[in-house]
């Protein structure tokens, strides 16, 4: 059955599916599976097939935040999909680490409001233990420098220039905490990932690329070939991975 957001249906997506925020990166990304199609877009979710190891691997976004990555996960699911892994970009909390850098979350600070609606907030938001396994072991195959750790997620993008809001000693204040928690870096979607996965029996997983520091020491530049590369070449082998363990398991 055709889905109402993402307008897919079970024979347009493959079990394991990448989940970028930016619907420009779809195809960049596409470029990396083999035999690469592009599927069709409708509003900010934009899909592209491809094969890794001979089988569908999906790649769609989710736009910016967590109400719609969760209306992805939720209509992929509904199709098929089981097996997840995020790509995106954050903000390093954690001195002596900057822009260029992999993030691999274990798990996440519920700061966003979205997954509130399915549980309370003493529920947590962990990824899913094999695909943080196959993600690192990716990133240390491919030799790139990586963090492992807590994440925090948030709904409002600009609290990393706390300056220009009212509550400004808070919001100092909170990033402080986090730091002093040892939370590596900042984004805005794993942790509503994370929650819905756990509840509909997902493997979910999340890979990030660091843009640099948070609270305004964040330049706006956008992410370069090589980033990009790096971030890919990461989830992609680590679907790699995990396609040959599932085989393994049968």
């Amino acid at each position: 059955m055709k889905q109402y957001h993402i307008a897919l249906d079970e024979s347009q997506v493959g079990r394991y599916v990448l989940l970028p925020g930016n619907p420009q990166r779809v195809e960049k990304m596409a470029k990396y599976l083999d035999n690469p199609v592009y599927v069709g877009q409708n509003r900010e979710y934009c899909c592209w097939n491809g094969e890794v190891l001979g089988e569908k691997v999906s790649i769609l976004s989710t736009g910016i935040g967590g109400p719609s990555a969760a209306i992805a996960m939720e209509e992929l699911g509904q199709i098929g999909a089981d097996t997840f892994i995020r790509t995106g970009t954050c903000g390093m909390l954690q001195p002596g680490h900057g822009r260029g850098e992999i993030v691999i979350p274990t798990g996440s600070v519920r700061g966003g409001a979205t997954a509130n609606a399915y549980v309370p907030l003493n529920f947590p938001a962990v990824a899913h233990h094999e695909i943080v396994a196959d993600l690192i072991e990716a990133a240390k195959k491919l030799q790139y420098k990586h963090s492992v750790g807590i994440i925090q997620c948030k709904d409002a993008f600009y609290l990393e220039d706390p300056a220009v809001l009212p509550r400004q000693k808070d919001v100092e204040a909170e990033w402080e905490v986090w730091r002093r928690a040892g939370v590596v870096a900042s984004e805005m979607e794993s942790d509503t990932l994370f929650v819905i996965a756990s509840i509909r029996g997902f493997r979910m997983g999340t890979v990030l690329m660091s843009l640099g520091g948070t609270a305004g020491e964040t330049e706006m530049v956008g992410t370069s070939k090589d980033e990009l590369d790096r971030m890919t070449t990461t989830a992609i082998e680590a679907l790699k991975i995990r396609i040959l363990k599932d085989r393994a398991s049968k």
